[in-house]
């Protein structure tokens, strides 16, 4: 299930530009959201830097079971879920604190993200008890201003996860990958608790590209539906993939 038709960039190197962005007053909690691999954490980043904003990462660094997850699923997913599921908890609970050095937040997670991970690893009483654990959580925590969901095909995110080269993902299966990908876009495609971008990046590339980011920053910075936006961003070469 893609949420594009597909689209064709340029992909043609260009001068690097930083173009000044007038942050509206009302996203104050910004979300960056995608699946592995999308370049979440990199926009988060880049727009954290550009508006001076406090930037949230979700510390997967931190979770111990990790690794082993990644070499046998079955068995690891329920502790790696739990300690994804407290993690998230604990640092959104943060966010609601005045911050005396920035006056936005931007983030490369949302909370509700954990469950659909948990729906995809966990069943049985395992689930039960997350979707339980989940329920008591969830009402404490923020909710976003705007949520920027970068939507890539397959064959990109899987090309953007070798290309970063962490341990732990070389042997990221495919069909996980897919999986993922079906359901965050099942998510995204009914979801409607706060207004959502939701971009086209299989073709997108905004670390090569400064054109590429100052057009989807602009695109951020201007919105002002309430509901959900599509921005399908149309170049006229060959596709990244």
């Amino acid at each position: 299930m893609s949420l594009f038709e597909d689209t064709a960039p340029e992909n043609a190197p260009e001068p690097v530009s930083d173009e000044t962005i007038i942050w509206p007053e009302h996203l104050q909690y910004v979300v960056i959201e995608g699946v592995i691999g999308a370049g979440k954490t990199t926009l988060a980043n880049i727009l954290a830097d550009r508006t001076n904003a406090r930037l949230v990462l979700e510390q997967f660094d931190e979770n111990p079971f990790l690794e082993r997850f990644y070499s046998d699923r079955a068995r690891w997913a329920f502790q790696t879920q739990l300690s994804f599921l407290a993690s998230r908890f604990r640092q959104q609970q943060t966010l609601g604190g005045r911050d005396l050095f920035h006056d936005y937040v931007v983030a490369d997670y949302t909370f509700d993200k954990d469950r659909i991970f948990a729906r995809i690893n966990l069943d049985g009483d395992e689930l039960r008890l997350y979707e339980t654990m989940f329920g008591i959580m969830q009402p404490t925590t923020p909710v976003p201003d705007l949520i920027v969901y970068l939507q890539a095909s397959t064959d990109r995110l899987m090309a953007n996860i070798s290309q970063r080269g962490r341990d732990y993902e070389k042997n990221m299966e495919r069909a996980y990958i897919d999986s993922l990908n079906q359901a965050y876009n099942q998510y995204f495609f009914h979801y409607n608790q706060s207004p959502l971008l939701i971009v086209n990046a299989t073709n997108l590339d905004f670390v090569k590209h400064p054109a590429d980011l100052n057009e989807l920053i602009r695109q951020i910075a201007s919105l002002r539906h309430p509901g959900t936006t599509y921005f399908n961003p149309s170049r006229s070469t060959t596709p990244l993939l």
